[in-house]
């Protein structure tokens, strides 16, 4: 079975991106993460690619993406949908393809130094770990 799984903040930029990321080096074959913005901020931030970077992780394929790139009908159908911001939870989110599962992980932002961009992969390198773990 293939499972799709996008991760959502506001901008795109870091946890979203840092999320795609991990989900995609840790997931097994049939499960493949995506990532986008309700107001995607067009780069991604700095700190995700040194962070990913430091983990060994190839940063270059990531970009900041809207949301609407994954309302069509040819986009990947989902299994989850999963936000990482309040404002992002707080947005009426647009119709995506799929019978998904909506989750959301709060998490401080990096980007604005609320939280260490080591201690964001870390939580979601958790978290992503009991999803996959629950998806076998």
């Amino acid at each position: 079975m293939t499972h799709n799984i996008l991760f959502l903040c506001t901008g795109n930029s870091a946890r979203s991106i840092l999320a795609e990321a991990i989900c995609n080096h840790l997931a097994p074959p049939g499960v493949r993460a995506y990532s986008a913005g309700s107001q995607p901020a067009g780069t991604v931030n700095p700190g995700a690619i040194a962070e990913l970077e430091s983990r060994g992780l190839d940063a270059s394929a990531y970009a900041s993406k809207s949301w609407d790139d994954f309302t069509a009908e040819d986009s990947p159908s989902l299994t989850y949908v999963i936000t990482l911001c309040d404002s992002a939870a707080n947005e009426a989110c647009p119709v995506f393809p799929g019978d998904y599962a909506r989750e959301h992980w709060g998490l401080p932002d990096p980007a604005s130094g609320a939280a260490t961009f080591p201690a964001t992969y870390e939580a979601l390198r958790a978290r992503i770990r009991g999803l996959l773990d629950a998806l076998d």
